[in-house]
């Protein structure tokens, strides 16, 4: 999948280090080569919760069908 900045992913597997859950969504703010992506996630206050370097097997693109919810963050 190619992905741009400012693309909206969702998390294929949690990352419980970063307390992120599978289903959490996130922002590609920088694409690197050989499929790398920056990407944030943040709480609905706007505040970074995570700011990872993920390869494409780790996130997907969001689609018009995904429900999306809301859950308290186990620790920031």
């Amino acid at each position: 999948m190619n992905y741009k900045e400012l693309d909206t992913v969702v998390l294929r597997n949690s990352i419980p280090e970063h307390h992120l859950e599978t289903g959490d969504i996130g922002a590609v703010v920088s694409v690197y080569p050989n499929d790398t992506f920056e990407v944030e996630f943040v709480a609905a206050s706007g505040a970074t919760r995570a700011l990872l370097t993920l390869n494409s097997d780790q996130i997907r693109p969001i689609d018009p069908d995904d429900v999306l919810s809301v859950r308290k963050q186990s620790a920031a």
